[in-house]
């Protein structure tokens, strides 16, 4: 289950999402959300789910790496789906205890919810497989440069939910050597009830506390080395500029929520 999150990695490449400037990728990436819980039937999941596709395809992301990703929150997509179906009120599917409480548009609701969420996590999993953590960085920061006028932390801001990014894969291999350890000293993680297996999880939070502990006053020991002090006066190695193609791109997705927004009050 370990190996299944994989938020937060990086997929090396040189495709046409690739070289996208970061800033257009984290704009298309808002304006692909907010298409998306706008969308309303079938027409408008359908031309949402052909835009998410041909982003894969473009990309050249295994799809296999994005439904990995999806293992983690299948308790909550299931959990979601039942709310839907048992608490939305409408025509009942059937006759029965269970038909009884299970109305037609629950059935709707629930489809129509689940294929948002997937959608979702998949769309925003693609930002982080072609972006690395440093060139995100640098866009989160260029994108909150006007706050820096009201004395909002834009540059630490920006850091640290890079250096969280980037801490998650290394989380992650970190637990997973602690459970193996664990288990060649005759540790369970598998057997029993679902309470029982959580309770088994417990004592792998403690080394994994103290090993994050650890690599954080690495990180901090090795930027002050470095004499890093913030963003004041700092210049950037890379200088983000928009090419034609980050236009072409932008304008696309406004079209795209703008259509959505459209076929949403025409009811489709």
């Amino acid at each position: 289950m370990l190996k299944d999150i994989t938020l937060g990695q990086y997929f090396p490449g040189n495709t046409f999402v690739h070289r996208l400037d970061p800033r257009t990728k984290l704009i298309a990436t808002v304006l692909y959300i907010v298409a998306l819980f706008n969308a309303k039937w079938l027409v408008t999941y359908a031309i949402m789910a052909m835009v998410l596709f041909l982003c894969i395809a473009v990309s050249r992301v295994k799809p296999g790496a994005l439904t990995r990703g999806l293992k983690p929150i299948f308790i909550l997509v299931a959990f979601t789906a039942v709310m839907n179906l048992f608490f939305t009120s409408g025509t009942p599917l059937g006759q029965g205890w269970l038909l009884g409480h299970i109305t037609v548009e629950g059935c709707r609701a629930a489809f129509f919810m689940v294929l948002r969420i997937v959608m979702l996590i998949m769309g925003t999993f693609l930002l982080t497989y072609t972006t690395s953590p440093i060139t995100l960085t640098d866009g989160l920061e260029h994108l909150m440069n006007p706050l820096k006028k009201i004395k909002v932390p834009v540059h630490e801001l920006s850091m640290m939910m890079s250096i969280a990014l980037r801490f998650i894969p290394t989380l992650i291999e970190e637990t997973d050597k602690i459970m193996s350890a664990q288990k060649a000293r005759g540790a369970d993680f598998e057997s029993g009830n679902f309470l029982r297996r959580a309770k088994a999880l417990v004592p792998i939070l403690v080394p994994l506390f103290i090993s994050a502990f650890r690599r954080a006053d690495e990180l901090a020991t090795a930027m002050e080395c470095r004499c890093y002090h913030g963003g004041e006066g700092r210049t950037a190695l890379h200088i983000l500029r928009y090419q034609r193609s980050d236009v072409l791109v932008l304008t696309g997705f406004l079209l795209l929520t703008a259509g959505i927004i459209f076929l949403k009050k025409l009811g489709l």
